[in-house]
Protein backbone atom coordinates (compact mmCIF):
# COMPACT_ATOMS: atom_id res chain seq x y z
CA UNK A 1 0.00 0.00 0.00
CA UNK A 2 1.41 3.37 -0.97
CA UNK A 3 1.73 5.81 1.90
CA UNK A 4 2.08 9.54 1.48
CA UNK A 5 3.67 11.43 4.35
CA UNK A 6 3.32 15.10 5.18
CA UNK A 7 4.89 17.17 7.91
CA UNK A 8 4.20 20.79 8.61
CA UNK A 9 7.25 21.69 10.59
CA UNK A 10 9.12 18.57 11.63
CA UNK A 11 12.37 19.45 9.88
CA UNK A 12 12.57 22.94 11.31
CA UNK A 13 11.80 22.00 14.90
CA UNK A 14 14.18 19.05 14.92
CA UNK A 15 16.87 21.32 13.54
CA UNK A 16 16.14 23.86 16.28
CA UNK A 17 15.29 26.65 13.84
CA UNK A 18 12.80 29.43 14.45
CA UNK A 19 9.12 28.64 14.09
CA UNK A 20 8.71 31.53 11.65
CA UNK A 21 10.55 29.36 9.14
CA UNK A 22 8.73 26.22 10.10
CA UNK A 23 6.50 25.20 7.16
CA UNK A 24 8.53 22.96 4.88
CA UNK A 25 8.39 23.28 1.14
CA UNK A 26 6.59 19.97 0.56
CA UNK A 27 3.77 20.94 2.88
CA UNK A 28 3.50 24.39 1.34
CA UNK A 29 3.34 22.85 -2.13
CA UNK A 30 0.62 20.41 -1.04
CA UNK A 31 -1.53 23.13 0.49
CA UNK A 32 -0.93 25.45 -2.46
CA UNK A 33 -2.05 22.71 -4.86
CA UNK A 34 -5.16 22.09 -2.79
CA UNK A 35 -5.99 25.79 -2.69
CA UNK A 36 -5.53 25.99 -6.45
CA UNK A 37 -7.82 22.99 -6.98
CA UNK A 38 -10.37 24.43 -4.58
CA UNK A 39 -10.34 27.71 -6.49
CA UNK A 40 -11.56 25.83 -9.58
CA UNK A 41 -14.53 24.34 -7.70
CA UNK A 42 -17.23 26.17 -5.78
CA UNK A 43 -17.03 24.62 -2.32
CA UNK A 44 -19.38 27.08 -0.68
CA UNK A 45 -22.40 24.82 -1.18
CA UNK A 46 -20.63 21.56 -0.31
CA UNK A 47 -21.72 19.97 2.95
CA UNK A 48 -19.09 18.48 5.26
CA UNK A 49 -19.98 16.16 8.12
CA UNK A 50 -17.36 15.73 10.85
CA UNK A 51 -17.64 13.13 13.60
CA UNK A 52 -15.35 13.55 16.62
CA UNK A 53 -15.21 10.72 19.12
CA UNK A 54 -15.41 13.09 22.12
CA UNK A 55 -15.33 16.88 22.32
CA UNK A 56 -13.86 16.87 25.83
CA UNK A 57 -10.60 15.36 24.53
CA UNK A 58 -8.01 18.17 24.65
CA UNK A 59 -6.20 17.12 21.50
CA UNK A 60 -9.35 16.63 19.44
CA UNK A 61 -10.50 20.10 20.52
CA UNK A 62 -7.36 21.56 18.95
CA UNK A 63 -7.82 19.33 15.92
CA UNK A 64 -11.48 20.16 15.21
CA UNK A 65 -10.95 23.89 15.71
CA UNK A 66 -8.05 23.96 13.26
CA UNK A 67 -9.96 21.69 10.84
CA UNK A 68 -12.98 23.99 10.72
CA UNK A 69 -10.86 27.12 10.30
CA UNK A 70 -8.85 25.56 7.49
CA UNK A 71 -11.98 24.27 5.69
CA UNK A 72 -13.45 27.78 5.78
CA UNK A 73 -10.18 29.14 4.43
CA UNK A 74 -10.41 26.74 1.51
CA UNK A 75 -13.82 28.11 0.57
CA UNK A 76 -16.35 25.98 2.45
CA UNK A 77 -19.18 27.84 4.12
CA UNK A 78 -19.05 27.59 7.89
CA UNK A 79 -22.82 27.01 7.84
CA UNK A 80 -22.26 23.85 5.79
CA UNK A 81 -19.66 22.37 8.16
CA UNK A 82 -21.31 20.31 10.87
CA UNK A 83 -19.12 18.88 13.64
CA UNK A 84 -20.72 16.50 16.13
CA UNK A 85 -19.67 15.01 19.47
CA UNK A 86 -19.79 11.22 19.72
CA UNK A 87 -19.51 11.48 23.54
CA UNK A 88 -17.23 8.43 23.39
CA UNK A 89 -20.18 6.18 22.54
CA UNK A 90 -20.13 4.21 19.30
CA UNK A 91 -23.92 3.86 19.14
CA UNK A 92 -24.28 7.63 19.39
CA UNK A 93 -21.70 8.19 16.66
CA UNK A 94 -23.28 5.56 14.40
CA UNK A 95 -26.57 7.44 14.66
CA UNK A 96 -24.79 10.68 13.77
CA UNK A 97 -23.28 9.04 10.69
CA UNK A 98 -26.72 7.79 9.65
CA UNK A 99 -28.04 11.35 9.99
CA UNK A 100 -25.23 12.74 7.85
CA UNK A 101 -25.97 10.13 5.18
CA UNK A 102 -29.67 11.00 5.27
CA UNK A 103 -28.73 14.66 4.94
CA UNK A 104 -26.68 13.79 1.84
CA UNK A 105 -23.46 15.44 2.93
CA UNK A 106 -20.83 15.65 0.21
CA UNK A 107 -17.94 14.29 2.29
CA UNK A 108 -17.50 12.74 5.75
CA UNK A 109 -14.52 13.15 8.07
CA UNK A 110 -14.68 10.62 10.91
CA UNK A 111 -12.69 10.18 14.11
CA UNK A 112 -14.20 6.84 15.17
CA UNK A 113 -15.11 6.07 18.76
CA UNK A 114 -14.01 2.49 18.19
CA UNK A 115 -11.54 1.71 15.41
CA UNK A 116 -12.99 -1.80 15.36
CA UNK A 117 -16.24 -0.34 13.99
CA UNK A 118 -14.50 1.00 10.89
CA UNK A 119 -15.64 -1.78 8.56
CA UNK A 120 -19.30 -1.18 9.42
CA UNK A 121 -18.87 2.58 9.06
CA UNK A 122 -17.04 2.21 5.75
CA UNK A 123 -19.68 -0.09 4.27
CA UNK A 124 -22.59 2.25 4.99
CA UNK A 125 -20.76 5.39 3.85
CA UNK A 126 -19.43 3.80 0.64
CA UNK A 127 -22.88 2.41 -0.14
CA UNK A 128 -24.23 5.96 0.15
CA UNK A 129 -21.63 7.15 -2.36
CA UNK A 130 -20.00 9.60 0.05
CA UNK A 131 -16.19 10.02 0.17
CA UNK A 132 -14.77 9.20 3.60
CA UNK A 133 -11.70 10.51 5.42
CA UNK A 134 -10.79 8.78 8.67
CA UNK A 135 -8.72 10.83 11.13
CA UNK A 136 -6.61 10.25 14.24
CA UNK A 137 -7.79 6.70 15.06
CA UNK A 138 -6.48 4.32 12.45
CA UNK A 139 -8.52 1.32 11.26
CA UNK A 140 -6.59 -1.95 11.07
CA UNK A 141 -4.54 -3.12 8.09
CA UNK A 142 -7.22 -5.49 6.82
CA UNK A 143 -9.75 -2.67 6.69
CA UNK A 144 -7.35 -0.36 4.85
CA UNK A 145 -6.56 -3.16 2.39
CA UNK A 146 -10.28 -3.35 1.51
CA UNK A 147 -10.27 0.30 0.45
CA UNK A 148 -7.42 -0.31 -1.95
CA UNK A 149 -8.75 -3.61 -3.31
CA UNK A 150 -12.13 -2.03 -4.08
CA UNK A 151 -10.73 1.35 -5.13
CA UNK A 152 -13.08 3.09 -2.71
CA UNK A 153 -12.93 6.80 -1.96
CA UNK A 154 -11.74 6.16 1.58
CA UNK A 155 -8.48 7.26 3.18
CA UNK A 156 -6.87 7.58 6.61
CA UNK A 157 -5.00 10.68 7.75
CA UNK A 158 -2.85 10.46 10.86
CA UNK A 159 0.48 9.69 12.46
CA UNK A 160 1.86 6.25 13.30
CA UNK A 161 1.41 5.83 17.05
CA UNK A 162 4.34 3.42 17.17
CA UNK A 163 6.59 6.40 16.53
CA UNK A 164 5.08 8.36 19.42
CA UNK A 165 5.60 5.45 21.80
CA UNK A 166 9.16 5.01 20.60
CA UNK A 167 9.85 8.70 21.18
CA UNK A 168 8.48 8.46 24.73
CA UNK A 169 10.79 5.58 25.49
CA UNK A 170 13.75 7.38 23.96
CA UNK A 171 13.07 10.45 26.09
CA UNK A 172 13.61 8.24 29.12
CA UNK A 173 16.41 6.07 27.71
CA UNK A 174 18.41 9.17 26.77
CA UNK A 175 18.63 10.04 30.48
CA UNK A 176 20.78 6.97 31.11
CA UNK A 177 20.33 4.26 33.72
CA UNK A 178 22.43 6.08 36.31
CA UNK A 179 19.93 8.94 36.34
CA UNK A 180 16.82 6.76 36.22
CA UNK A 181 17.68 3.97 38.63
CA UNK A 182 16.94 5.66 41.93
CA UNK A 183 16.42 2.45 43.89
CA UNK A 184 19.62 0.85 42.60
CA UNK A 185 18.11 -2.40 41.31
CA UNK A 186 19.57 -1.96 37.82
CA UNK A 187 16.13 -1.68 36.21
CA UNK A 188 13.75 1.00 34.99
CA UNK A 189 10.76 0.64 37.32
CA UNK A 190 7.72 2.22 35.68
CA UNK A 191 3.97 2.60 35.76
CA UNK A 192 1.93 2.90 32.57
CA UNK A 193 -1.29 4.91 32.25
CA UNK A 194 -3.06 3.88 29.05
CA UNK A 195 -5.74 5.62 27.05
CA UNK A 196 -8.70 3.71 25.64
CA UNK A 197 -7.64 0.04 25.26
CA UNK A 198 -9.78 -0.15 22.08
CA UNK A 199 -7.66 2.56 20.51
CA UNK A 200 -4.68 1.48 18.42
CA UNK A 201 -2.78 4.62 19.45
CA UNK A 202 -3.02 3.60 23.10
CA UNK A 203 -1.92 0.07 22.29
CA UNK A 204 1.09 1.17 20.26
CA UNK A 205 2.18 3.91 22.65
CA UNK A 206 2.08 1.43 25.51
CA UNK A 207 4.00 -1.25 23.65
CA UNK A 208 6.60 0.84 21.87
CA UNK A 209 7.53 3.13 24.76
CA UNK A 210 8.70 0.08 26.69
CA UNK A 211 10.24 -1.50 23.59
CA UNK A 212 12.40 1.62 23.09
CA UNK A 213 13.84 1.16 26.58
CA UNK A 214 14.60 -2.49 25.87
CA UNK A 215 16.10 -1.63 22.48
CA UNK A 216 18.40 0.78 24.31
CA UNK A 217 19.66 -2.14 26.40
CA UNK A 218 17.77 -1.24 29.57
CA UNK A 219 16.07 -3.81 31.76
CA UNK A 220 12.50 -2.81 32.60
CA UNK A 221 10.15 -3.65 35.45
CA UNK A 222 6.45 -2.86 35.13
CA UNK A 223 5.05 -1.97 38.53
CA UNK A 224 1.56 -1.06 37.35
CA UNK A 225 -0.47 -0.69 34.14
CA UNK A 226 -3.85 1.04 34.36
CA UNK A 227 -6.42 2.42 31.92
CA UNK A 228 -6.98 6.16 32.29
CA UNK A 229 -9.20 6.59 29.21
CA UNK A 230 -7.33 9.76 28.21
CA UNK A 231 -8.80 11.58 31.22
CA UNK A 232 -6.79 13.84 33.55
CA UNK A 233 -8.82 13.24 36.72
CA UNK A 234 -8.83 9.47 36.21
CA UNK A 235 -5.08 9.42 35.68
CA UNK A 236 -4.53 11.56 38.76
CA UNK A 237 -6.30 8.98 40.92
CA UNK A 238 -4.60 6.01 39.29
CA UNK A 239 -1.12 7.49 39.74
CA UNK A 240 -1.92 8.45 43.33
CA UNK A 241 -2.87 4.82 43.98
CA UNK A 242 0.30 3.51 42.34
CA UNK A 243 2.56 5.91 44.23
CA UNK A 244 0.86 4.94 47.48
CA UNK A 245 1.39 1.25 46.73
CA UNK A 246 4.92 1.31 45.28
CA UNK A 247 6.34 4.46 46.85
CA UNK A 248 9.85 5.48 45.86
CA UNK A 249 10.25 2.41 43.64
CA UNK A 250 8.30 4.27 40.93
CA UNK A 251 10.98 5.84 38.75
CA UNK A 252 9.08 6.56 35.53
CA UNK A 253 5.46 7.37 34.70
CA UNK A 254 4.42 6.80 31.09
CA UNK A 255 1.12 8.38 30.02
CA UNK A 256 -0.45 7.78 26.61
CA UNK A 257 -1.41 11.47 26.37
CA UNK A 258 -0.64 14.80 27.99
CA UNK A 259 -4.00 15.18 29.71
CA UNK A 260 -3.25 12.08 31.75
CA UNK A 261 0.34 13.24 32.28
CA UNK A 262 -0.99 16.47 33.78
CA UNK A 263 -3.11 14.44 36.17
CA UNK A 264 -0.11 12.26 36.98
CA UNK A 265 1.94 15.37 37.76
CA UNK A 266 -0.64 16.49 40.33
CA UNK A 267 -0.30 13.17 42.16
CA UNK A 268 3.48 13.12 41.86
CA UNK A 269 3.72 16.55 43.49
CA UNK A 270 1.13 15.63 46.14
CA UNK A 271 3.29 12.63 47.04
CA UNK A 272 6.29 14.88 47.61
CA UNK A 273 8.15 13.63 44.54
CA UNK A 274 10.03 15.90 42.12
CA UNK A 275 10.08 15.30 38.37
CA UNK A 276 13.64 15.43 37.07
CA UNK A 277 15.12 14.58 40.46
CA UNK A 278 13.57 11.38 41.79
CA UNK A 279 10.97 10.49 39.13
CA UNK A 280 10.41 11.05 35.41
CA UNK A 281 7.20 11.75 33.48
CA UNK A 282 6.34 11.72 29.77
CA UNK A 283 3.17 12.25 27.75
CA UNK A 284 2.02 12.74 24.15
CA UNK A 285 0.26 15.61 22.30
CA UNK A 286 2.29 18.69 23.31
CA UNK A 287 -0.62 20.53 24.90
CA UNK A 288 0.31 24.09 25.90
CA UNK A 289 0.21 23.30 29.62
CA UNK A 290 2.39 20.24 29.14
CA UNK A 291 4.91 22.24 27.10
CA UNK A 292 5.09 24.82 29.88
CA UNK A 293 5.80 21.98 32.31
CA UNK A 294 8.58 20.66 30.06
CA UNK A 295 10.13 24.13 30.04
CA UNK A 296 9.76 24.36 33.83
CA UNK A 297 11.27 20.91 34.29
CA UNK A 298 8.12 19.50 35.87
CA UNK A 299 7.62 17.14 32.93
CA UNK A 300 10.50 15.20 31.40
CA UNK A 301 9.20 15.51 27.86
CA UNK A 302 6.29 15.03 25.52
CA UNK A 303 5.68 14.19 21.88
CA UNK A 304 4.08 16.68 19.52
CA UNK A 305 1.03 15.24 17.79
CA UNK A 306 0.85 17.67 14.87
CA UNK A 307 -2.81 18.68 14.73
CA UNK A 308 -2.01 21.40 12.18
CA UNK A 309 -0.58 19.01 9.61
CA UNK A 310 -3.19 16.33 10.28
CA UNK A 311 -6.25 18.60 10.15
CA UNK A 312 -5.01 20.38 7.03
CA UNK A 313 -4.24 17.08 5.33
CA UNK A 314 -7.70 15.76 6.19
CA UNK A 315 -9.31 18.85 4.68
CA UNK A 316 -7.04 18.65 1.64
CA UNK A 317 -8.05 15.01 1.16
CA UNK A 318 -11.73 15.99 1.32
CA UNK A 319 -11.17 18.61 -1.38
CA UNK A 320 -9.33 16.15 -3.61
CA UNK A 321 -12.31 13.80 -3.43
CA UNK A 322 -14.71 16.61 -4.28
CA UNK A 323 -12.60 17.76 -7.23
CA UNK A 324 -12.26 14.21 -8.56
CA UNK A 325 -8.51 14.05 -8.02
CA UNK A 326 -8.75 11.29 -5.42
CA UNK A 327 -6.29 10.20 -2.71
CA UNK A 328 -3.99 7.43 -1.69
CA UNK A 329 -5.53 5.32 1.02
CA UNK A 330 -3.04 6.34 3.73
CA UNK A 331 -1.78 9.87 4.34
CA UNK A 332 0.72 9.89 7.17
CA UNK A 333 2.72 12.42 9.16
CA UNK A 334 5.49 12.43 11.73
CA UNK A 335 5.49 13.09 15.45
CA UNK A 336 8.13 15.36 17.02
CA UNK A 337 10.05 14.50 20.18
CA UNK A 338 9.86 17.45 22.59
CA UNK A 339 12.42 18.32 25.27
CA UNK A 340 13.47 21.56 26.90
CA UNK A 341 15.59 22.25 23.82
CA UNK A 342 12.66 22.69 21.43
CA UNK A 343 9.62 23.04 23.72
CA UNK A 344 9.51 26.83 23.35
CA UNK A 345 9.44 26.56 19.54
CA UNK A 346 6.50 24.17 19.71
CA UNK A 347 4.74 26.28 22.33
CA UNK A 348 5.07 29.38 20.19
CA UNK A 349 3.33 27.54 17.39
CA UNK A 350 0.46 25.92 19.28
CA UNK A 351 -0.49 28.95 21.38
Amino acid sequence: MKKRFVSMFLAAVMAGTMVAAVPVMAEEATEAATEAAAADVDLSDKKVGVCIYQFSDNFMTLFRTELENYLVGLGFSKDNITIVDGVNDQATQSGQIDSFIADQVDVLIINPVNSSSASTITDKVVEAGIPLVYINREPDADEEARWEENNWNVTYVGCDARQSGTYQGELIADLGLDAIDKNGNGKVDYIMIEGDPENVDAQYRTEFSVKALEDAGLEVNELDDQVGNWDQATAQQLVANSLSQYGDDVEVVFCNNDAMALGALQSIEAAGRTVGEDIYLVGVDALSEALEDVLAGTMTGTVFNDHFSQSHSAADAAVRYLTGEGNEHYIGCDYVKVTKDNAQDVLDMVK
